[in-house]
């Protein structure tokens, strides 16, 4: 486990709400720096399985060395098809952490934070096409504001979408500084949080976060075996009202549905009423948990 990479949120309890069978086969489609992955193979017996998923080419140098671990440099949207590709139809559990990592925040060059100056690229992919570098100077006001607006709920989005609009007139927008430069006047609260959000929302656009999230619902609850558990780690409202609304209704826009004889469609049994939260004790050791929820479903 490489906790410079990132440090696993909520560990103990993910664990614990896996439920995991020493003979079961388990996916872990963000695997990152492998810190979950290391816990789940140490409730696995040998005949035990377990997949793990990372689109992110910098976490394949974390990959433990076990004959029981496959791993699949592929995004987490495509769950099924890689599977299958490995002949499993069926798994006993799935965990996702939705965080971004520690180390992909820290690497300058990825883009990722406000905090270094490098080219806004912000990438999970690297050989994906779309980066932040062109949704600031291609985007048109619109689009710029309703990403702000909807992904990072970024209070004057519309203000915000327009100075970016005059100032690329002037000269591209390439840089995290220059992107500061153009957003410092509009900041409203504190400023950390207000650049974070803008950030939070350029990323999640750059890689189709809230489109891959709802993807990968569809394809767990296709592939989980009855009994099989979900467990989702979530960092933002949006992740987590989605989590909330696939485990009560199977869909993400939490819309309920019937069969022709009126029964209530539910794929699963949803086993945190409320979200779960980081100890005040983990939070102490990593102050980045704070915001992360953990929610558990079990396929019906």
């Amino acid at each position: 486990m490489n906790e410079d990479y990132h440090r696993p949120v909520l560990l103990e309890e993910s664990i614990q709400g896996l439920d995991i069978l020493p003979q079961g086969i388990y996916v872990d489609v963000t695997f990152g720096g492998g810190g979950h992955s290391s816990e789940i193979l140490k409730h696995l017996g040998k005949e035990g399985r377990l997949i793990g998923f990372d689109q992110d080419a910098d976490a394949l140098q974390n990959i433990i060395q076990d004959d029981r671990l496959k791993i699949q440099p592929h995004n987490f949207r495509h769950l099924k098809r890689y599977l299958r590709l490995d002949g499993i139809t069926k798994v006993n559990g799935i965990l996702a952490d939705l965080g971004v990592s520690s180390f992909q925040i820290n690497t300058a060059e990825r883009g990722f934070s406000y905090r270094f100056d490098a080219d806004l690229d912000m990438r999970m992919d690297r050989n994906s096409e779309l980066t932040a570098v062109h949704i600031i100077n291609k985007y048109s006001a619109a689009e710029l504001q309703n990403i702000f607006g909807t992904y990072g709920e970024v209070r004057n989005a519309k203000s915000l979408a327009q100075a970016i609009i005059e100032a690329r007139r002037m000269s591209k927008i390439q840089t995290t500084q220059r992107l500061l430069d153009v957003v410092g006047p509009w900041i409203r609260g504190e400023r950390n949080r207000y650049l974070a959000q803008v950030f939070q929302a350029l990323r999640i656009e750059v890689n189709d976060e809230m489109g891959a999230l709802e993807d990968f619902f569809k394809d767990a609850i296709d592939v989980l075996a009855p009994g099989g558990r979900l467990v989702v780690i979530s960092y933002h409202s949006l992740e987590d009202r989605m989590t909330k609304n696939f485990f009560k209704t199977g869909n993400a826009e939490g819309r309920v549905e019937k069969d022709f004889y009126g029964n209530i469609h539910r794929p699963l049994k949803v086993l945190t009423k409320k979200p779960i939260y980081p100890s005040e004790e983990e939070l102490t050791i990593n102050p980045r948990a704070r915001s992360a929820k953990l929610r558990i479903a079990e396929k019906q």
